[in-house]
């Protein structure tokens, strides 16, 4: 089944780290991709213009009732909850969700219900647990659950996380993400990134190249 949605979630450090996935996805990347990105309240909208000069592809902030279109990058704005429904986003001012609005849970949650296996989730650096439990829900219901190294994580709590809650994601070094989604995308295994790792049942990583 082909997937249809790229949500990705990421806090501290998560502006480098972005960037980085950024630049490496191609131009005929097609697939609507939604990053929740801790911010302040108040935050202005600098992230998006310091996005968009990483991508060739266009960058804005959620509006409410947004409909999702390829390869186009959908932000969340500060202070917003971000949820995932059928072909279009929309905006909520619920409570934060364990201290946070947006909330990396909330999106991906919303995304495994409404694209199941369609869906790809990424959790990156960060320092708290937000993304684990969504990223779970993704996995749960049959989508791709994507961990960034925490070796390669600016700050490593988020993606140790989300490991410990989805010991079966795909744990993937930071330079090789970009091309990781899209060997995903494409179903194309044998086009893995040099280095992927995963936690096996004892806790250790295992490693293959």
């Amino acid at each position: 089944m082909a997937y249809e949605l790229v949500v990705i979630g990421c806090s501290w450090g998560g502006l480098n780290a972005i960037r980085r996935v950024l630049q490496s996805l191609p131009a005929d990347f097609d697939l609507p991709l939604v990053i929740v990105q801790h911010r302040h309240r108040d935050s202005n909208d600098l992230l998006v213009g310091l996005l968009q000069e990483h991508t060739s592809f266009k960058v804005g902030e959620v509006e409410d009732k947004a409909e999702l279109a390829p390869g186009c990058i959908y932000l969340a704005p500060p202070d917003y909850h971000v949820l995932v429904e059928p072909g279009h986003l929309e905006l909520s001012t619920e409570e934060p969700y364990r201290y946070s609005r947006p909330s990396i849970d909330v999106t991906f949650e919303s995304a495994a219900d409404s694209y199941g296996r369609k869906a790809i989730g990424v959790v990156m650096t960060g320092a708290n647990d937000d993304g684990a439990r969504g990223l779970k829900r993704i996995a749960d219901r049959g989508g791709r659950a994507i961990v960034q190294d925490p070796r390669t994580a600016e700050s490593p709590t988020m993606p140790n996380a989300a490991i410990r809650m989805v010991p079966g994601a795909d744990v993937v070094e930071l330079e090789q993400l970009g091309d990781f989604i899209c060997a995903v995308k494409s179903r194309a295994a044998l086009a893995r990134p040099r280095v992927v790792s995963r936690r096996n049942g004892d806790g250790a990583t295992e490693r293959t190249r």
